[in-house]
């Protein structure tokens, strides 16, 4: 491996791990072109890979790329026995299966979110992922795999990031993911359309107490007959002449 090469990959390499998020392990979409091509050149994918990228590789694939090279006939049988041993990734033509360069569009969308290397052969299918901002692209020439450097649509992404007109994908995950903590991932149609419905509570035990009668003032004390207190009785012992105790008295005061 050319050491000329290996530098412009690890140059290019960096460059989606630091614009676009790209993050070990890194997932290969491939199609039967590239694995037909891998085959004549008498490639190792598989040995090739990590060590091209520098790192640990995810092999994947989708249905419709191994449904396409079963229509194709015996020709490619052996690209499909190579194709096979890869990750299938899921896609949403499983019923109705669609070409390879279809299927492998619509897995990377719009901005590529789940962030996919995808190697092939089919020009067609390279120049419709040239219009997507962040997708690395993988072919082989003169017996060797090659990473594509950055397409203009990247660089422009990138410019207009750094120029605070867009927001870079960290940064949107980033947003999303403190979204769905505070709870207001919703649309903001949904959010006004729902109702807040409280729950219900028991009420208050204090409030269900029956109230207490205001009663008037307080009696006075009870008194005798007389109107007064009634007073303490003393018995006194009277002397006689004779110095005697006579029999006690009663008196009331």
């Amino acid at each position: 491996m050319g050491l000329k090469r290996q530098k412009q990959a690890k140059k290019t390499i960096s460059f989606y791990k630091y614009n676009f998020s790209f993050r070990e392990p890194f997932q290969i979409l491939f199609d039967g072109t590239f694995c037909q091509a891998a085959l004549t050149n008498k490639i190792q994918i598989k040995e090739q890979m990590p060590k091209y990228l520098m790192g640990e590789v995810q092999l994947c694939t989708t249905s419709c790329a191994l449904k396409e090279l079963e229509t194709l006939g015996k020709d490619l049988y052996g690209a499909k026995l190579i194709l096979q041993r890869f990750q299938t990734r899921r896609c949403p033509h499983f019923k109705e299966p669609v070409p390879a360069s279809d299927c492998l569009l619509s897995m990377l969308g719009e901005t590529n979110p789940h962030n996919y290397f995808v190697a092939t052969q089919d020009r067609s299918l390279t120049e419709g992922l040239k219009k997507i901002p962040g997708v690395p692209l993988l072919y082989i020439i003169l017996n060797t795999i090659v990473l594509d450097k950055p397409c203009q649509t990247s660089l422009d992404h990138v410019r207009a990031v750094q120029l605070g007109e867009l927001v870079s994908p960290a940064q949107q995950q980033s947003i999303r993911s403190l979204k769905e903590v505070q709870g207001i991932d919703q649309k903001d149609g949904e959010r006004r359309g729902k109702k807040r419905t409280r729950k219900r509570s028991n009420p208050n035990p204090l409030s269900c107490l029956k109230k207490k009668k205001k009663g008037g003032p307080t009696p006075p004390k009870k008194k005798t007959e007389d109107g007064e207190k009634r007073k303490r009785v003393r018995n006194k012992k009277p002397r006689t002449e004779g110095g005697d105790v006579s029999a006690p008295a009663v008196t009331h005061a």
